[in-house]
């Protein structure tokens, strides 16, 4: 729940680890546009450790589009005191190595469950749900013909 631990000790032990993953999976496509990521602020793995992939995603492959999908804590639907502190940390980072940072309200999840789902305890799967949702709906452009946003840096520049 640390930033600096994802960012700067942990997250820097096994980022070298994913980028060999990201390279592979870059290697194998026709035409890269760029890269989307999904994360909390609200943790340090997400906070921290994503901002650092971001960063060095951003150093390998400068000319293409990085896309974040944040989810913003809350302080009514908070886990820890530190929450708010990953969160300003990680703004920083996003403003300087994303094209378009996509905040997701964590409270505005909870709010959508209660009160147009109807549901009284809703769990991980069901927030993730709706992040999938809102996901889904702002690339649709990416992944059906249409006149707009036909690909990564038509949305940037169009949002």
């Amino acid at each position: 729940n640390n930033w600096a631990k994802g960012h700067y000790t942990e997250g820097a032990e096994l980022v070298d680890n994913v980028l060999d993953v990201v390279r592979k999976e870059a290697e194998g496509c026709d035409c890269l546009q760029g890269f989307q990521l999904t994360h909390s602020l609200g943790g340090g793995t997400g906070s921290g450790m994503g901002t650092l992939l971001i960063s060095k995603i951003r150093e390998e492959y400068p000319g293409r589009i990085m896309a974040s999908f944040s989810v913003v804590p809350s302080p009514k639907v908070s886990d820890t005191v530190v929450e708010p502190y990953n969160a300003t940390l990680s703004v920083h980072q996003l403003v300087e190595n994303t094209d378009e940072t996509f905040c997701i309200d964590n409270e505005a999840l909870y709010d959508i469950c209660f009160r147009t789902l109807k549901l009284t305890n809703p769990a991980y799967g069901d927030l993730n749900h709706l992040v999938s949702v809102t996901m889904s709906g702002v690339t649709t452009c990416l992944r059906f013909p249409g006149q707009l946003n036909a690909d990564l840096r038509k949305l940037a520049v169009n949002m």
